[in-house]
């Protein structure tokens, strides 16, 4: 059997359509979908980043892509990509890195900031000067950066 799409016109196979919207061909939804996406970027930009933080099956597929020869090599290339275009930044967290493995700078187990406990990072004030860190939660030091 076929039927007629309302948005392009043309006669198709019922196959081509989705069993939710049967008056619209699929080549037509997702042409809808695509550009709504693209007229509201900002709004999906951010969905798609607060889904990709909270949601534990988003994440999981991630860590599982990260392990594979593929996604392995995809992160090589944004480290470096980071490295070239942030020199500074990149020396400061490994002087940072190899003074806390060392021992030479010791991290705590709060935040400075707030108070609580697990993963601390360092956050600098000055690149120029590795060393020197504010020792913050993960929401603390992404609020400073904000």
């Amino acid at each position: 059997m076929k039927t007629t799409c309302r948005k392009c016109g043309e006669t198709k196979p019922f196959a081509d359509f989705y069993k939710s919207r049967p008056k619209d061909c699929k080549e037509c939804v997702k042409a809808q979908v695509r550009g709504n996406r693209m007229k509201n970027a900002g709004y999906y930009r951010g969905y798609d980043q607060k889904r990709f933080q909270e949601d534990p099956r988003v994440r999981e597929r991630h860590r599982r892509y990260q392990k594979t020869e593929k996604g392995a090599a995809a992160m090589r290339r944004g480290r470096a990509k980071y490295v070239q275009k942030n020199p500074e930044k990149w020396a400061a967290h490994v002087a940072l890195n190899n003074a806390v493995r060392d021992g030479r700078v010791t991290k705590p187990g709060a935040c400075q900031n707030c108070g609580a406990g697990g993963r601390i990072e360092g956050h600098h004030d000055d690149y120029a000067k590795p060393l020197d860190v504010e020792w913050l939660c993960r929401s603390c030091h992404l609020e400073r950066h904000r």
